[in-house]
């Protein structure tokens, strides 16, 4: 079993020094979804939510959760991202939305967490924009498909 790298020799929780790793390439994409009616994903594709947009304000919610990621999660460094991406996709088939994040930097260590926080934060804002038609929506799937850069490679989640 590899040992984690957030716990000190005492068993400490501390920050994990990076200053020795070469600065790469980062790249990370997570997914997730929101499921919700019928009637409720209507809603939000013809335009009709109270709230306006609901799509392209989570989107603009996920990306400055993937930049307040460092704020929110302890342990994680503040990271220059250089690119977040989110793709929000109706699917009637759920019947919901469908969440991908795609993030990038050029740094000491990954964005898989950056990646992880922006689909969470589009999927609460897609239930916050709605929540007042519907209450039981289920957020759900969030996982890390890919990643590549640093020691650890790539990784690919199928």
């Amino acid at each position: 079993m590899t040992s984690l790298s957030h716990f000190d020799g005492d068993g400490k929780a501390h920050m994990v020094d990076v200053s020795d790793k070469p600065m790469t390439d980062r790249t990370a994409i997570a997914e997730g979804y929101i499921k919700m009616s019928a009637a409720t994903l209507s809603l939000i594709t013809q335009g009709r939510a109270d709230k306006g947009d609901v799509l392209g304000i989570a989107r603009i919610a996920g990306i400055m959760g993937a930049k307040k990621t460092a704020e929110l999660i302890p342990l994680c460094h503040p990271l220059p991202i250089t690119k977040v991406a989110l793709d929000l996709t109706p699917d009637g088939t759920l019947p919901g939305v469908r969440i991908v994040a795609t993030v990038k930097t050029g740094g000491q260590t990954g964005v898989e967490m950056e990646a992880l926080t922006a689909v969470n934060i589009a999927a609460l804002t897609v239930y916050d924009m709605v929540k007042a038609v519907q209450k039981d929506m289920e957020i759900g799937g969030i996982r890390l498909t890919f990643k590549d850069g640093g020691k650890s490679g790539r990784f690919e989640n199928p």
